[in-house]
């Protein structure tokens, strides 16, 4: 018990890394980076970007967190049902931020 304690105590440090990463999205001043190594899309309201941007972070780090619950089971294959309840969890992150956030804030170009 006390190793499923320590790995979800380590799981809930990475979710609560990620809520801190939404929080400082949602009050910055500059448009927030989502993907890494990618260029920073051009953004039509930087404020409200920016917390749509923390919302989404926030929500990823409870959902992320909640996907390690299994890791307090006493039976060790309970791990392998965290790792794959995180997929989807990421998966629907990315998705959601292409098609809603970076839909509704990309600025257009207009040549």
């Amino acid at each position: 018990m006390a190793e499923g304690m320590f790995a979800f105590l380590i799981w809930s440090a990475v979710g609560l890394l990620l809520i801190g990463i939404g929080v400082h999205a949602f009050f910055a001043k500059k448009p927030q980076h989502f993907w890494a190594n990618a260029p920073m899309i051009e953004v039509n309201d930087v404020k409200k970007y920016n917390r749509a941007v923390g919302k989404l972070f926030i929500a990823f780090g409870a959902a992320f967190t909640l996907t390690g619950l299994p890791l307090l089971m006493e039976n060790k294959m309970w791990i392998l049902l965290s790792m794959l309840l995180v997929m989807p969890v990421v998966i629907v992150t990315m998705v959601i931020y292409s098609t809603v956030i970076e839909k509704k804030y990309k600025k257009e170009n207009k040549r």
